[in-house]
């Protein structure tokens, strides 16, 4: 397979992932950010993009989405790779990896899939998992059908299964209702006639919705990440109307029972001001995690790593430590 066009869409996560568009000239292009070195894989005939930095044991970074790209992670997680060796990668669709050639090729179980491909590529024998958003969900998966590739697992502003996530989306929308009332009827009208949340009328709605809403602590913060968004793959993965009612390959997703019976080291994160998964999703990992270690970031939102990057760097490696 070929690598298709970038064709990036930028749109509203409001399906608990990262919050509005906002302009680029806010942000510096992806090709500029500073990128550790990076090369191809191939996975099941697809060229997969990877990079590493630093030395030491491997930890791999799993991308929100579905459809993220990895460099909204950048420069963020650099302080780990003074002690670790900081893995990112782009899953099939996103990003620089390949497109696929019908919509249909794109999976849930597929994106689980390649995090063990590119371990095994990489010949690491056991690894750390960080997943943050719906990379979370890819990270538990992980840790249920490998159990014994992983050190420890770390997720962030993470759902456990389908019904977590459609809390999620019922907690946005109600802040848009609340908040952008004008946007909310609007929506309302577009859904009357039948528009879904794939459609371009809804995602053009959706990018009046400021992301500080849902996705930032402080005003100021949105402009430090670059978010890529391949949205074929978050409708395709999520279902077509995402926004409203999960659907697609996560309606069966529930990681509760298989997950308690992973005996590893858990850390769950969360910010305080998280609107899209509120923390208090956070808090039910210790039903079925008794022993996870729960840490809340009392002045951020969705991304920790962005908002209060030291905190999150030290508690990390505080996690990784003991």
């Amino acid at each position: 397979m070929t690598r298709g066009p970038k064709g990036y869409v930028w749109a509203l996560f409001s399906i608990a992932v990262f919050g509005a568009p906002h302009s680029s000239a806010a942000q510096p292009p992806a090709d500029t950010l500073l990128h550790p070195p990076g090369s191809f894989v191939s996975i099941n005939g697809a060229n997969i993009w990877y990079e590493s930095e630093g030395q030491g044991e491997p930890i791999i970074l799993i991308a929100g989405g579905p459809g993220v790209s990895h460099t909204y992670f950048h420069p963020f997680f650099s302080g780990l790779a003074e002690n670790l060796r900081v893995i990112y990668f782009d899953a099939f669709g996103s990003g620089k990896s390949d497109r696929a050639r019908s919509v249909q090729e794109y999976t849930f179980d597929q994106e689980v899939e390649i995090v063990e491909a590119l371990r095994n590529h990489l010949k690491l024998e056991r690894v750390t998992v960080f997943g943050h958003s719906y990379g979370g969900m890819v990270a538990q998966a992980y840790a249920v059908k490998y159990p014994h590739r992983l050190r420890n697992l770390i997720l962030c502003d993470a759902p456990y299964n389908a019904e977590a996530w459609q809390i999620s989306n019922d907690v946005i929308n109600d802040a848009i209702q609340n908040q952008f009332p004008e946007v909310w009827e609007q929506l309302q009208q577009l859904r009357r006639r039948g528009f879904h949340g794939s459609s371009k009328e809804h995602q053009e709605l959706y990018g009046r919705i400021p992301p500080t809403l849902f996705m930032f602590y402080h005003p100021a913060n949105p402009a430090k990440p670059v978010f890529e968004v391949n949205t074929d793959v978050l409708y395709q993965i999520a279902g077509d109307d995402a926004e409203f009612l999960v659907g697609g390959d996560l309606v069966r997703l529930d990681f509760r029972t298989a997950l308690s019976k992973v005996h590893i080291p858990v850390l769950v994160l969360a910010g305080r001001f998280d609107r899209a998964i509120p923390p208090r999703l956070a808090l039910e990992y210790k039903h079925f995690l008794p022993d996870a270690k729960l840490v809340i970031f009392e002045e951020s939102g969705h991304a920790p790593f962005v908002e209060e990057t030291s905190r999150f760097i030290e508690a990390v490696k505080m996690f990784l430590r003991k």
